[in-house]
């Protein structure tokens, strides 16, 4: 049987950074849980926090569930994950600001040509521009994992639009009006800096002809977007328009906004859709989502968009094995964190090992995303296996494959009282004329026993997430 590090309960005594939560959940009876338990399920409700599932019929907007038992990290744990996270987004960029331009990290034999420029993500329309700062990823959410005490490894990078930032700061927000004895007994950072910390670092890449202070908007598909929420939270809590396609037009060399005053000036757009929407005189013609000629004016330097089209080839999955190499490459130093060993399909002999393991492994799709297209090789059945193997088969390219981590667990409520649940963390690094984050991220929680799986697409729930001021 496999053993898993408890995060709260090590070897039988309570960790540091848990033990004033101990006597919480001592005290805290049955009844009163789960009468804590609906008013969080109403907050969420009232404040509209929920999550998109397509194609599975129904209401597609659902509660996303919420667990009150915090995660939490000690001071001195979080120093060393933020250096490391900073180190990554640093070296993440240089490969996107090389890749674009004389690619020297394929010159050097450091990462195949092929891996990058035939890469579905790789948009040849940007290649030879240069982003204001040259800054390619602005927002890079990097998934983490931890099986012991000082062992944590990055699960993937999310260099385009990362979502789920609207859940942590929501969560922080009920914990304090449900617990606020806990915030004056536990010395716990602030998160709430984040949107100012955003806005601030959107401002900050805005084009050089930008005469005053920048004009930023966020650009959705749309309220049918399963993260529509997260884009009208983020507007409002950073006090920038939330625009459609519709709402912005080109004229010259510039980007507008239709305002009931008239035109008004664009210069940063947060967009949160993807390349192949963005515009359709250059991407998809058929997209009515996106800015007729908006590339145009990107490529003349007339406005920023966060993050850069062509971002998405840093966080294909097959281009994260590589990227303990960016960082040694770029920045000259070793990874601070380190990724987990992973097998790409793609090559021959590593391909025969993981048809040879299925039942062992975890195989991911490399443009896969929220827990679809991959396969848990000890939660799967025979035939689950055999499917995947024939998909392997016939698309290797499209496959890479990991062991099955012993994931950390905390301890999480659930119907008979307290049981321990797998997590991982999604920290929010903004990178502009700064890089910064704030101390902490979104704790995801597989809430099905035994489930290694925390998306909530596929049955996890979120947990608010400290870290303790030294």
């Amino acid at each position: 049987m496999t053993a898993y590090f408890n995060e709260m309960v090590n070897q039988g005594t309570v960790r540091l950074p848990y033990a004033q939560l101990q006597n919480w959940v001592d005290q805290m009876p049955a009844d009163l849980r789960n009468l804590k338990q609906a008013e969080a399920e109403a907050l969420f409700r009232r404040i509209g926090i929920t999550f998109a599932v397509y194609g599975e019929g129904g209401d597609p907007d659902r509660l996303i569930p919420f667990d009150m038992f915090p995660r939490v990290f000690s001071g001195q744990e979080w120093s060393r994950l933020e250096r490391g996270i900073k180190q990554r987004a640093r070296a993440l960029n240089a490969f996107l600001a090389d890749v674009y331009d004389r690619g020297e990290i394929v010159r050097a034999g450091r990462i195949p040509a092929k891996l990058v420029y035939l890469n579905e993500a790789y948009e040849k329309a940007v290649a030879g521009i240069r982003p204001p700062k040259g800054v390619y990823s602005h927002i890079v959410g990097i998934d983490l994992v931890r099986t012991g005490p000082d062992d944590f490894f990055v699960l993937e990078d999310n260099c385009r639009t990362p979502s789920g930032v609207s859940y942590m700061l929501e969560n922080r927000e009920i914990m304090m009006r449900m617990f606020p004895d806990l915030f004056v007994e536990n010395r716990i950072q602030p998160v709430e800096a984040y949107p100012e910390l955003l806005r601030r670092t959107l401002a900050s890449v805005a084009p050089l002809r930008c005469p005053d202070e920048p004009n930023v908007v966020i650009l959705t598909p749309g309220h049918f977007n399963s993260a529509y929420y997260e884009h009208s939270f983020l507007a409002d809590m950073m006090g920038v328009e939330l625009v459609e396609g519709q709402d912005l037009f080109v004229e010259g060399d510039y980007v507008w906004m239709r305002t009931t005053e008239g035109p008004r000036r664009v210069d940063v757009i947060y967009r949160r859709l993807d390349d192949a929407y963005l515009d359709p005189l250059c991407f998809r013609p058929d997209s009515m989502l996106g800015v007729p000629g908006l590339m145009d004016v990107y490529r003349s330097g007339g406005v920023a968009i966060c993050s850069a089209p062509g971002a998405g080839v840093a966080d294909d999955k097959a281009v994260y094995t590589y990227v303990p190499e960016m960082v040694r490459f770029y920045l000259g130093e070793e990874p601070i964190l380190q990724n987990v060993p992973t097998w790409q399909c793609a090559k021959e002999d590593e391909c025969k090992y993981v048809l040879e393991n299925l039942g062992d492994l975890v195989v991911k799709e490399v443009h896969g995303s929220g827990g679809y297209g991959m396969l848990v090789g000890p939660k799967s059945t025979k035939e689950q296996i055999e499917v995947f193997r024939h998909k392997i088969i016939d698309d290797p390219d499209n496959y890479i494959a990991q062991p099955t981590l012993a994931l950390s667990t905390v301890p999480s409520f659930v119907e008979e009282g307290v049981a321990p649940r797998h997590v991982d963390l999604r920290p929010y690094c903004l990178v502009g004329e700064r890089i910064e984050l704030v101390p902490g991220g979104l704790t995801r929680v597989a809430l099905r026993e035994g489930s290694l799986v925390v998306n909530s697409s596929q049955g996890g729930g979120v947990k608010d997430t400290w870290v303790l001021a030294e």
